[in-house]
């Protein structure tokens, strides 16, 4: 993955139109020409919502945008043939394509089934609330709309652990742990116990489910020809379950890296150690304890200081597993996992995710191209940063090579210097101030040499001296990337 960047191309809010994986397609050139090497794509088979699911209240695994089901043939993003040919396209022109893998529960079920059921505590999973007795829920998915094309299984009760839904009382205000079933002991110890997220909660111990999973592995790669996954949710799976799917397919296709980025949620970079080891580093995972950093540093102004930026971070603590990124579907505005970076430090969060040596940095859809959506009483504007983002691109794929030198010296202005290799001979050097117009003396052990500021903030050029040093500036509140002449 050497210098190599994703983008996330999709946000939450997306229309659901159907048309975003021709928006994909006829893209696929100008993403590959701006340096991006990689595509992360949303959950591509239907939801609980059909034409207007997102993608991560799962349905059926196996009905791409192909079948009538929940009310739609495709998905909110297009049809299977729409899905195959944006793949493609992306492969052709360079670009790996990373799926979105959802198989923390499944949701929208087809058929009410009767099972006794306890009630645990949503605080303590380990603490039961009730004695067992009888509940009705949506556990039986018999897929009608696709028959047994692709797969005969059917999922009933059986297949599941957990839910909150009780079609007897209406409601889904209580978690209720289903007849023989025991939680996973190999997922984070929020609450207790993590396995239960939402909906129809998958029982990852049951040799069908993980024989039907391994077998849609398969088949998905087949179909799809993707290159990787991105897999939601690991917090709430059993560690050794994707450690074992994926060495499963790796070997099935023949040593394939396949490479898998999963999403443990937690700003505690020691929870994401963990799962690293408990998954003996077969997925790279999102550097969570970074994002938290980049938009606390936003609300805080001058008074954060830069010097501490990627303390307890993955990408310092463990950067070859870090994956890298500002914002996503989850983080943006009015969604779950809310955790906003102000607008005015996203050209510096994404100078230092994407012109630094360490990392697998992700671009956000909506940090690209800006977003405008309503939601919940709210009207939303996020702003469209790709004019910078394409600099910093630029300057990563032709002077983002060799070591690099830091000066975190400053509690406000911070910079750094990538001194390039044999091929890659340029140097560059980055400043970035969270505070007024600031400066950074660096060597660049290169006299009397030229530099000019790529994004165009600063218009004079910096000379170094006969020992190699210069004066790199940076405006108040911004970032300035000098490249060498």
């Amino acid at each position: 993955m050497a210098n190599g960047v994703i983008i996330q191309f999709f946000q939450w809010y997306n229309p659901a139109d159907g048309s975003l994986w021709d928006e994909l397609k006829g893209k696929a050139k100008e993403l590959a020409d701006a340096g991006f090497t990689a595509v992360w794509i949303p959950p591509s088979y239907k939801g609980q919502g059909g034409g207007f699911d997102v993608g991560y209240g799962v349905y059926d695994l196996f009905d791409l945008g192909e079948f009538d089901q929940k009310g739609s043939l495709r998905t909110k993003y297009g049809t299977k043939s729409l899905l195959l040919e944006a793949i493609k396209t992306l492969q052709l022109n360079g670009m790996q394509v990373y799926a979105d893998v959802v198989f923390n529960h499944k949701d929208g079920g087809d058929a009410i089934e009767e099972v006794w059921a306890q009630e645990v505590d949503w605080n303590d999973r380990n603490r039961p609330m009730s004695e067992w007795y009888k509940i009705q829920c949506y556990t039986g998915f018999n897929f009608l709309g696709r028959g047994d094309t692709y797969s005969s299984m059917k999922w009933h009760w059986w297949c599941f652990d957990a839910l909150t839904y009780n079609d007897l009382t209406k409601s889904n205000d209580k978690l209720y742990r289903l007849q023989n079933k025991t939680f996973s002991t190999e997922v984070s110890h929020e609450h207790g116990n993590y396995d239960y997220l939402m909906a129809n909660d998958l029982d990852i111990g049951n040799e069908f489910v993980r024989g039907e999973l391994f077998y849609w592995g398969r088949w998905f790669v087949d179909t799809t020809q993707v290159d990787g996954f991105r897999i939601d949710a690991v917090k709430h799976i059993r560690s050794s379950f994707f450690k074992d799917w994926l060495n499963h397919l790796r070997v099935h296709f023949s040593g394939r890296e396949l490479f898998s980025m999963g999403e443990y949620w937690s700003s505690n970079v020691d929870d994401i150690h963990w799962y690293i080891s408990a998954s003996e580093g077969r997925l790279s995972l999102f550097d969570v304890p970074l994002h938290q950093k980049l938009s606390s540093a936003s609300k805080s102004g001058s008074s954060f200081d830069m010097r501490t930026i990627f303390d307890r971070t993955l990408v310092k603590e463990q950067p070859a597993l870090a994956v890298t990124f500002v914002e996503n579907h989850d983080t943006q505005p009015l969604q779950s996992l809310e955790s906003v970076v102000e607008s005015w430090f996203k050209p510096m969060a994404y100078a230092l995710i994407l012109l630094r040596r360490d990392g697998y940095p992700c671009v956000f859809y909506a940090d690209y191209y800006g977003a405008h959506y309503e939601d919940k009483g709210y009207e939303i504007w996020l702003t469209d940063h790709s004019f910078l983002i394409n600099k910093f691109l630029f300057a990563r794929k032709a002077y983002g090579y060799g070591d690099q030198h830091d000066y975190f010296d400053h509690p406000n202005t911070i910079g750094w210097m990538r001194l390039g290799n044999q091929e890659h001979p340029g140097a560059m050097a980055v400043v970035l101030t969270n505070s007024a117009a600031g400066n950074k003396w660096m060597n660049t052990f290169r006299p009397n040499t030229k530099f000019y500021d790529s994004t165009g903030h600063i218009k004079e050029l910096v000379q170094t001296n006969s020992q190699g040093w210069g004066n790199f500036l940076c405006n108040g509140g911004s970032v300035s990337v000098w490249l060498q002449q």
